[in-house]
């Protein structure tokens, strides 16, 4: 598996939401945003969920803006509130109500412990790609080759410092917040000790531990 396998789709909706990300997002979440994208056409290719790629990309692209400052709310979660900003996002795309709702489900999804492929394949796509990505769940469910390609195209920058720095922010401003939630239950732990952190290390040095080999 390569990136050069994946379906990344490059409609004008998809251009324009990446634009949007670009300019409201630091550089390490915009790179989660993309690698949450990637991780998740990869796990979906790979175990023959069906999903509609635009969707998809246009809510890893807005599902962490809530932590951008200029859409930091201090009453609303910050995943409702990506979730906010596609369907505005989607209106002026010209998306139908149907469509920017879908993509407020999905983006305040990647949130739960769990969503039901068969309910909302985006929505389960996106709450694995979060996960593997910030809390290092279920690495190996990617091949580690495919993993260091992600990685070196698309490189941490510091993200697990950043935004666990966000979550504690959000976490003391909003203690009913997924982000409070997260903070109550050890994410910082996870993220001190996600492997796609080692993993980095290991690329930058050459090397694959062997037990990275797929």
């Amino acid at each position: 598996m390569r990136i050069d396998d994946l379906v990344i789709p490059d409609t004008p909706v998809c251009v324009a939401a990446q634009e949007v990300a670009t300019a409201y997002c630091s550089p390490a979440l915009l790179n989660h945003s993309m690698r949450s994208y990637l991780w998740a056409a990869a796990y979906g290719m790979a175990n023959d969920v069906a999903f509609d790629p635009e969707l998809l990309y246009v809510a890893s692209m807005f599902h962490d803006i809530g932590l951008a400052k200029e859409f930091d709310s201090h009453t609303v979660s910050f995943d409702e509130t990506g979730g906010h900003v596609a369907w505005v996002f989607g209106a002026a795309a010209g998306w139908p109500v149907e469509r920017r709702q879908r993509v407020s489900e999905v983006i305040v999804r990647h949130m739960w412990d769990h969503v039901d492929v068969s309910m909302d394949p985006e929505g389960h796509l996106l709450e694995f790609s979060t996960s593997l990505d910030i809390s290092g769940r279920r690495t190996d469910a990617l091949p580690a080759k495919f993993r260091a390609e992600i990685l070196e195209r698309y490189p941490r920058l510091g993200l697990g410092d950043e935004f666990l720095a966000c979550f504690k922010s959000q976490a003391d401003r909003k203690p009913h917040s997924s982000a409070a939630d997260s903070i109550r239950n050890n994410i910082a732990e996870r993220i001190a000790t996600n492997p796609l952190d080692a993993e980095t290390i290991h690329a930058r040095r050459g090397s694959i531990t062997p037990s990275d080999r797929p």
